[in-house]
């Protein structure tokens, strides 16, 4: 007789979402947590982040209307990061209430495996018929002299003061997004980059505009950079690359990428295969070991690491364990919104792929903003890539636009419901609004019955 139906390593979307669903099928759950309850996006990612990004948003946007008398508010960064520690920092002991209350036990400690069915917490030993993992990953950390001196995304989104000239290794989502914010509050702004893009896995068009947006703002981006040395001086630190390029500075942010956090579970003695890449599983998102999953961004996969994925693998783990399905994962369209502002977003087949296969796809660009300045916050350089299948359904979208958040998430409907243009004229949509905008572009050109 097993201590638990299922142990959870990790307390974030990779893990709750399925513990909860267990829990309430029946089942005996627990998760194991070793540091603030809800992981990295409730704490230290994606939720801090919009909870600063709110007034940057309505900042840009009202500055549109400059030419009509509207006076761009002011932020104070001090006072939101105040209020951001407020919100935030009520999380973990609200969902350690809240997942107790639900019946999940919350085991405090480090989780490593001992044997299939066995997990060890701070030298406690837990048995179980199932253990999932989902321990989340980190941000990447360059091997450099200096590298104590470089700061990651956690703490950029605790700061209690913006520095004035912060430099940002690479050219990701994370730094773009960071980026956007200083250059609101006037600070400089320097990032460094390895390759010769920015944001590679966006459309490029719609980078390039984010870029010069960025650019008129006063951001400096240094292409084909390799950074080897950092030093600290009496007013800051100095930055230097291998070109013999050096920036001072008064802050350094590294963003280049994401290691999964595979150590110390006790993979290698099972036999499961893992790197910083994530750990291997199968298409049922099992380890080598059948009774073992991996769930989020601790599994080595192509699929887009974003906390909505790792809620759906979550669930359908759940729906595994319970013997609800048997079929392979199967990921619907997944849109991707990078908060730059004005936003980038794409879903489902990208413009890449598509103009790689004309014979397969056809793209229509849609200059949104221009005609429909009207409705969209005149916002005139908005603009929209509608990407069709063989048949005329829609296959993919990206979108340059302030507005890109609620388009998304309407346009990945359309794709996954493979919807048409007559069941679009069969629904009433509120007007005037974007969705009715983006729709009455958009029927013309699907698949009509």
């Amino acid at each position: 007789m097993y201590d638990y139906d299922v142990i959870f390593i990790g307390s974030g979307h990779a893990c709750n979402h399925g513990a909860i669903a267990l829990k309430m099928a029946g089942k005996k759950v627990a998760m194991v947590e070793r540091f603030k309850n809800g992981g990295t996006c409730t704490n230290f990612g994606c939720d801090a982040k919009i909870v600063l990004d709110g007034p940057f948003e309505y900042q840009e946007g009202l500055e549109r209307y400059g030419d009509l008398g509207i006076e761009k508010p002011t932020i104070d960064w001090k006072q939101l990061m105040a209020y951001k520690k407020q919100i935030i920092g009520a999380f973990d002991p609200i969902l350690e209430q809240a997942f107790t209350g639900m019946g999940v036990d919350m085991l405090k400690g480090h989780g490593k495996l001992k044997d299939a069915h066995t997990v060890d917490v701070d030298g406690k030993a837990y048995t179980t018929e199932y253990i999932v993992i989902g321990a989340g990953a980190r941000d990447s950390k360059l091997d450099i002299l200096g590298k104590e001196f470089i700061h990651d995304s956690k703490d950029f989104l605790d700061l209690d003061e913006m520095p004035e000239h912060i430099v940002f290794i690479g050219a990701g989502i994370i730094s773009m997004e960071f980026a956007s914010m200083a250059l609101q509050l006037g600070k400089k702004v320097t990032i460094i980059v390895h390759g010769n893009r920015a944001l590679r896995q966006y459309p490029a068009d719609y980078v390039d505009k984010i870029i010069a947006k960025m650019e008129a703002q006063g951001a400096e981006f240094c292409w084909k950079e390799d950074i080897c040395r950092i030093e600290q001086t009496e007013n800051g630190y100095k930055v230097m690359a291998e070109s013999g390029l050096v920036v001072d500075c008064d802050y350094v942010l590294e963003a280049t990428g994401r290691i999964a956090n595979y150590e110390g579970l006790g993979l290698e003695e099972l036999g499961i295969e893992a790197s910083g890449k994530g750990i291997v599983v199968n298409d049922h998102m099992q380890t080598a070991v059948p009774n073992i999953y991996a769930s989020g961004d601790v599994v080595a996969k192509r699929i887009p690491k974003l906390t909505p994925t790792a809620e759906f693998e979550s669930n359908y783990i759940a729906a595994q364990i319970l013997g609800l399905s048997n079929a392979p994962i199967c990921y619907p369209a997944i849109p991707n919104l990078v908060f730059t502002l004005p936003r980038i977003a794409q879903v489902g087949v990208t413009v890449d792929e598509a103009k790689a296969a004309p014979e397969e796809y056809k793209v229509v660009e849609v200059p949104f903003g221009q005609q429909n300045e009207w409705v969209n916050n005149r916002e005139k350089d908005a603009a929209i890539t509608f990407i069709f299948d063989g048949e005329g359904y829609l296959a993919g979208a990206a979108l340059y636009t302030a507005e890109a958040a609620m388009m998304l998430d309407f346009l990945t409907l359309i794709i996954n419901k493979k919807m048409t243009g007559l069941e679009l004229r069969q629904m009433i949509f509120a007007f005037p609004t974007q969705t009715y905008s983006v729709v009455s572009a958009l029927i013309p050109l699907l698949k009509q019955m």
